[in-house]
């Protein structure tokens, strides 16, 4: 189903390069350490729960999916001559009803032994780049949870800021739970910060 890593290639596109990453489409070798990533209870202590190797895969499956629909997704990242695979950064069209909806939002997850290296700044800016300039995206948001720190920094680190009259309760969350709570994050003008 998925292509060897070493035969990934700009043609299977779009792959993007920052000063010290690849975002590339996936490839087989990516699947067993993404679904390690999503079994690890720190990288997954936003989301409601862990994810089997099953459910990962399919998480994988639908990324390809609105890469090919879209010409845009959630890229795997890999740190050349270092880490084959670390996680994702990307724009994914948000699934969901909201009063902000329909809208492409930038996203990420990482292996916890590569946080603090500012990689998802650096690969986010490439992924909103290219949404702006190459996709034509009129507009790319964000969105987490209040206690998701590390996120919410990320995206302001990005520029953008913070529009409260646009936090909503995530639909996909049971009511009551702590995580339901979601604060949105929006660009000021249609180009990030560098």
């Amino acid at each position: 189903m998925y292509p060897d890593r070493d035969s990934v290639a700009d043609a299977r596109g779009p792959t993007l390069r920052t000063q010290r990453l690849v975002l590339r489409r996936w490839c087989a070798e990516d699947l067993a350490p993404f679904a390690e990533l999503n079994a690890d209870p720190d990288v997954m202590a936003h989301m409601q729960k862990t994810m089997s190797r099953q459910e990962s895969d399919a998480f994988v499956a639908r990324i390809e999916k609105e890469f090919d629909d879209s010409g845009f997704g959630l890229w795997a990242i890999e740190v050349p001559n270092h880490s084959p695979f670390i996680g994702f950064v990307g724009l994914h069209r948000v699934p969901f009803e909201a009063p902000f909806t329909p809208a492409v939002e930038v996203g990420w997850r990482l292996a916890r032994a590569h946080w603090g290296n500012g990689f998802v700044t650096e690969a986010a800016r490439s992924a909103v780049r290219y949404g702006i300039e190459e996709v034509g995206l009129d507009e790319i948001v964000s969105f987490t949870n209040p206690g998701n720190v590390r996120s919410w920094t990320v995206m302001e680190r990005l520029g953008m800021i913070r529009d409260p009259a646009s936090d909503f309760e995530h639909p996909n969350v049971p009511i009551g739970h702590w995580l339901r709570p979601h604060i949105f994050y929006r660009f000021p003008s249609a180009t990030p910060s560098t």
